[in-house]
């Protein structure tokens, strides 16, 4: 199938031009069930701005994103592109109307090379033979119109997120793309890729097209929004143009409710060493080296961050603490007593909190009741002394955690997998957030040890800015209480906010170790970006 070699013109017969409707939804209405994602709600995107599209989990966004995409259908409602209504909408009809679209997480394969996923599902040919040769120059000049330096030859398994980033975005340009969706685009990516990232959106916005973008981060909707939509429950309750854009304004608006932007952080009552790693050596899944001789030490009452491109050895080093990963070589100690060898239940007996990264691979049941996951890894606890569960007291502590947490539903009897991603994150650090914590955390029998170190990996990942408040709020306490924080995120803004010190990894080693005071050094997520790509000065190679 030949590409198409212009993008699509408007009913008039004539390119698209700014100030007109790029795309427009009108009464759309989404449900499952009884559950309503979206409620009659109307959007409007002009044509060559950036459209921020905003809320907090559950809102309706990416369902939203999803109906005008073509991959689901509303129950109610309209959909215009350029103009021209548009009945029994679908991707093909969406992408032959020049909707693209970007998902979170990227549909690429990765033995194939940048050309061969671009042209999946549209090969050019040449009689019978893939035509690659003219495929790779139509891609490579498409990146070098558009700054998006990306070697058509390349294998994608071998490229950085980034790049692959960039591969996803060539792959709807070379479609003939001209409204652009990208649902959270920066969640993996470095300060450096980011602002790479919006130099190309305003390139491409400068070129005639049109962006809309899922996220969640204020700081980036400040920065590139023209225009900002902020859902709610399923339906739209603020548009802000450029002009009326606040941080304040925006997280008001998403919450319903003032959201204190600032971390109340007292200074840090460090005490002694509690969570000591030595010589740590850990094999990744693929049989290769992950962890690279990592030596680390978290003191009671301060929070440690770690700073990383994704697949640099982060998670391998999580994993091998809390017991899910053999190690190679090296020692891991708790409170000076050595875990090295102990499963993972007696790490948690020991005073051992984690909140994964992968909340459906390790932290949840899915099929499970909300009241049930909040008492995983607790259940001794809850268990009278004939095995039967104490039914009483997991529902008033569920009752509890929800209210504290903003869970949704707050409905004890609600099974997690009928829940939205971050509301389901929500549970898991309701849970590990509360061990030991009073009247919420598991209490008698089988609780173990209060907890003493909090193992922390990408805990607000896909969490509005509500929870993110509370999250933040609840670990600095933890650290308050004198408990030793290890936190590992992507975000690197949390890890500012958040760290007492940062040590940033790359390629299974720890290359440098920051302080408090060089983190509200002015550029200093620059630096740890730099860092974080392997430049040993700090600065961007």
């Amino acid at each position: 199938m030949a590409r198409p070699t212009a993008r699509p013109a408007d009913p008039a017969g004539e390119p698209a031009a700014a100030g007109r409707v790029a795309l427009e939804l009108r009464g759309i209405t989404k449900h499952y069930g009884d559950c309503y994602a979206n409620r009659d709600v109307d959007l409007r995107v002009a044509t060559q701005t950036i459209h921020a599209v905003v809320g907090e989990n559950g809102a309706g966004k990416s369902t939203l994103m999803k109906v005008a995409y073509g991959h689901t259908r509303a129950d109610a409602g309209e959909i215009s592109i350029k103009g021209q209504p548009i009945t029994r909408h679908s991707v093909s009809q969406a992408i032959a109307r020049g909707v693209g679209m970007v998902h979170q997480h990227f549909m690429l394969v990765g033995p194939l090379t940048v050309a061969e996923n671009v042209i999946l599902g549209r090969e050019l040919r040449r009689g019978p033979l893939l035509d690659l040769a003219r495929a790779s120059a139509e891609i490579r000049a498409l990146s070098r119109k558009f700054g998006l330096d990306v070697d058509p030859a390349a294998r994608v398994e071998d490229l950085s997120v980034g790049q692959q980033q960039r591969v996803e975005i060539l792959k709807v340009l070379w479609r003939g793309c001209d409204v652009l969706i990208l649902d959270e685009p920066t969640a993996v990516l470095t300060p450096g890729e980011v602002r790479d990232l919006f130099a190309v959106l305003r390139g491409l916005v400068a070129d005639g097209m049109t962006i809309v973008l899922i996220t969640h981060k204020l700081d980036e909707v400040m920065e590139i929004a023209d225009h900002v939509t902020v859902m709610r429950r399923g339906a739209v309750v603020a548009e802000l143009a450029r002009a009326e854009l606040s941080p304040d304004a925006i997280a008001r608006a998403m919450v319903g409710r003032p959201v204190s932007l600032q971390l109340d952080k007292r200074p840090a009552q460090i005490g002694a060493p509690v969570l000591e790693v030595s010589e740590l050596k850990v094999t990744g899944a693929r049989g290769i080296p992950a962890v690279r001789g990592v030596s680390l030490t978290v003191r009671a009452g301060e929070i440690v961050g770690i700073a990383g491109v994704e697949g640099n050895g982060q998670s391998e080093l999580i994993e091998a603490i809390v017991g899910l990963r053999p190690i190679d070589a090296g020692t891991i100690s708790l409170g000076g007593r050595d875990l090295t060898g102990a499963p993972v239940y007696d790490r948690y007996q020991a005073g051992l909190a984690h909140i994964p990264e992968d909340r459906h691979d390790r932290a949840l049941i899915l099929e499970d009741s909300i009241a049930d996951n909040l008492i995983l890894g607790l259940q001794r606890a809850f268990t009278w002394q004939l095995d039967l569960m104490d039914r009483g007291r997991i529902a008033r502590r569920a009752e509890q955690l929800i209210g504290e947490f903003d869970v949704r539903p707050p409905d004890p009897a609600h099974p997690v997998r009928g829940m939205s991603g971050g509301n389901q994150q929500k549970v898991v650090v309701a849970r590990e957030l509360s061990r030991g914590a009073g009247g919420a955390g598991a209490a008698g029998a089988g609780a173990g040890k209060a907890t003493s170190v909090l193992l922390c990996a990408q805990p607000t990942r896909g969490v509005d800015i509500g929870a993110i408040e509370a999250i933040h709020k609840r670990m600095l306490e933890a650290r308050d209480r004198g408990i030793a924080v290890l936190l590992v995120s992507a975000e690197l803004s949390e890890l500012r906010s958040l760290s007492d010190r940062l040590v940033v990894m790359f390629r299974g080693q720890l290359v440098a170790t920051l302080e408090a005071a060089e983190l509200a050094a002015d550029h200093a997520l620059e630096r740890v970006g730099a860092l974080m790509v392997g430049a040993a000065s700090g600065r961007a190679p």
